[in-house]
């Protein structure tokens, strides 16, 4: 049995050490951390007691040991990451700037190279989570995502979906596959801009509702930063068919902390949310679950390295109420 299954690029990031520090001068910087969005998410599900599989490559090198060592610590199935013996583990390079933007420089190397393993080695699958920047990474690992996807939709598997979304990344062809995975999304996990951008719709009320039609979403969790998260569901009352038709929302804030490092706090709320709904939690308490992970991310420097674990989880969670 696997909660949670993520296939997808990982790296390492390489980081500037202060912020304004632009990628084209002569600067410090920190790590290697273990990274890659899959990387993240998966790893904050594992620490919050999921049963967890990533699929994904590195090199046979000691940035791949530095990432491979990391999730198997912390509980991750890395049984098919497989560990190319011609690229070199990808590495992200990457600075931020005080007005919260920030800038990559990606060399994938053998984050490509991950292949889909056959699907009847992947039984009874509760969710896999797809995140968009995984799908622009490279053709042969969308490909794989993609199959997979849809296999294990076919077996009942829950989809769900941050488009996460990197311009560094966007191709012409981005359209196509987002809008195939948003026809199979049963949990879409979206910001504002991507949202937007996504349905071409002209507000976030709109864009709502069009995401809804497809008949396959249950839940949209709507992530604004600071500004915390929203989250849609479907209301059905009786047989009444215009109550079936409405949507129900709630504010979830964010947790005040201290703010050292922004880098994969919105990878961490996908991870704690879902395994949140792994183990029953309603959606607003796996929701206000994946806002608590993603505050205690950013009070650490390096992408996964905030304290997540139950019960820090529990006790900002219950400590801000």
């Amino acid at each position: 049995m696997t909660d949670i299954l993520i296939m997808g690029e990982i790296l390492v990031e390489i980081m500037r050490a202060h912020e304004d520090v632009p990628l084209n001068e002569t600067g410090v910087f920190k790590g290697p951390y273990p990274s890659g969005a899959p990387a993240i998410c998966i790893d904050a599900a594992a620490r919050l007691g999921c049963r967890t599989m990533l699929i994904g490559s590195v090199g046979q090198d000691d940035f791949g040991d530095c990432v491979v060592n990391r999730l198997e610590k912390d509980g991750v199935d890395c049984t098919h990451i497989y560990r190319s013996a011609d690229s070199s583990t990808g590495c992200a390079f990457v600075t931020y700037f005080a007005d919260g933007s920030r800038k990559f420089i990606f060399h994938m190397g053998a984050a490509l190279e991950a292949t889909a393993p056959d699907i009847n080695q992947l039984s009874n699958v509760k969710y896999i989570h797809i995140m968009g920047c995984s799908l622009m990474a490279g053709v042969r690992l969308s490909a794989g995502i993609l199959d997979t996807m849809r296999a294990l939709s076919a077996r009942g598997t829950k989809i769900s979906f941050d488009p996460n979304i990197r311009k560094e990344l966007f191709t012409a062809d981005t359209e196509d596959i987002l809008n195939e995975v948003l026809r199979h999304t049963n949990i879409f996990l979206p910001g504002r801009e991507e949202l937007l951008m996504i349905t071409k719709a002209a507000t976030v009320e709109s864009a709502v509702k069009k995401c809804f039609e497809n008949p396959s979403l249950e839940i949209l969790v709507l992530k604004d930063g600071s500004n915390g998260s929203r989250l849609y569901t479907r209301h059905a009352i009786g047989s009444n068919p215009a109550a079936e038709n409405s949507l129900v929302a709630e504010s979830i804030p964010v947790y005040p902390v201290e703010q050292i490092d922004a880098t994969g706090a919105g990878d961490c709320f996908d991870g704690a949310f879902l395994a949140g709904l792994v183990h029953g939690k309603t959606p607003a308490e796996a929701a206000r679950m994946g806002a608590a992970a993603g505050a205690l991310n950013v009070t650490a420097f390096g992408p996964m390295e905030g304290d997540i674990n139950p019960k820090t989880v529990e006790t900002l969670i219950r400590t801000a109420l």
